[in-house]
Formats: structure tokens, sequence, C-alpha cells
């Protein structure tokens, strides 16, 4: 997978944005991130240059069990470690699998958008 076709995909699922909020900071690496939304909250992001990894929000539980199965998924850089994971593309994880983990993260953020806003996207 390279970063087009994880591009696509992201943009491949309902009512997704984009948009790179950090491209005043100083540090380079979080000036080329992409962060992916559903309404106003972000699901995943991904740095366009580097696209050595994508940070994805997870049930805990899977978290943990996850981290253990493969190298590849480590609690995230910068995030809430319980319920954020980085997942590293060149690694052991499938391509298949970090879909699906893209498409969980989506569903999770979509579910605890205000009402209001979760009605929009629905």
């Amino acid at each position: 997978m390279n970063v087009e076709e994880f591009r696509d995909y992201c943009l491949s699922l309902p009512y997704v944005t984009e948009k790179m909020p950090f491209t005043a900071v100083k540090d380079s690496y979080s000036r080329d991130v992409l962060c992916f939304y559903i309404g106003t909250k972000w699901f995943c992001y991904v740095n366009i240059q580097v696209f050595d990894r994508c940070c994805l929000k997870m049930n805990p539980e899977d978290a943990v069990a996850l981290r253990q199965q493969y190298e590849g998924i480590k609690p995230a850089w910068h995030m809430n470690k319980k319920h954020w994971s980085d997942v590293y593309f060149r690694s052991d994880v499938p391509s298949s699998l970090i879909r699906d983990l893209v498409r969980q993260s989506y569903d999770l953020v979509k579910q605890s958008l205000p009402k209001k806003e979760r009605e929009l996207v629905e």
C-alpha cells in the first residue's frame, strides 16, 4: 500500500474529509501530517512524506491484543496510548488488516460524535 492508495481508501468512507492542521508548527514531521475526519473529529492521521505509519483509534482491549500479536502495532506516539495505536506500513501488519483497522477507527469515532453531528453523517 502506498500513500495514494491509503488516502483513496480513507476518502472512500462516507462523509470523510481531510486536512493538514499542523502546517504552522516547527516540527517537520508534524507539518506533513494529513488527518482524516468524520464530522469534526479525526479518526486517522498519516505523514504523507514519510508514510511510515498511521495512527488509529482502537477499542482498548483490541489494542492490547493486536499489540501482542503484531510487532507493527504500537501505542501511539503523542496520543492517548490506551485508545490510539500506531500501525506501521512496512511491518508484519497486512494491508487488509490496516484497512479493517482504519474502518474500525472510523466507526469508533463516528459513534463518539455528538448526537446532532452524528445525525448529519448517517
